[in-house]
């Protein structure tokens, strides 16, 4: 348990310093969002490489998405994604119905502008996990009603 808030508290700590620290202009065009995402991707490459490591290899990209979910996601999150669906053409919707980072925002619509700082991190550390499993993606995320949102995953083919 405090393991988790101190996730929490870093994360939004992070947000803030990265936020405070830019320029007016750097918010205006989302370098800040970019940098968040850049961060994610790297700590996403480094816990997937630390998770895997004893795991038998992944024999499709079904599979890497539920691991994803499911292991990877329970590690950071400590629950699994609420639902995962696919159109089994490369484009994967992960969708968490109680999503962490936003728990702590009001449930209110006013808020719902400032979701995409508090979700950037999470697409690049979903993005930088897959590409460490050789899955080249684009992690986009969106909230229609806080705290759940869903990540949908774009798989590029090579």
């Amino acid at each position: 348990m405090a393991d988790e808030a101190l996730f929490q508290f870093l994360h939004n700590e992070v947000i803030q310093y990265i936020y405070k620290s830019s320029e007016h202009g750097e918010m205006e065009n989302g370098r800040c969002i970019t940098k968040l995402e850049n961060m994610g991707f790297r700590v996403g490459q480094g816990l997937i490489e630390r998770f895997t490591k004893d795991t038998a290899r992944f024999k499709d990209e079904l599979d890497v998405m539920k691991f994803i979910c499911k292991d990877f996601w329970t590690c950071v999150f400590k629950k699994q994604i609420d639902n995962l669906r696919t159109n089994h053409q490369g484009i994967y919707v992960l969708q968490d119905n109680k999503f962490r980072l936003l728990t702590q925002l009001s449930a209110g619509k006013q808020y719902l502008e400032h979701a995409p700082k508090y979700l950037a991190f999470t697409c690049g550390l979903v993005r930088g996990g897959l590409s460490n499993l050789g899955v080249k993606s684009i992690v986009t995320a969106e909230v229609s009603v806080m705290p759940a949102c869903k990540f949908q995953v774009m798989i590029q083919k090579m």
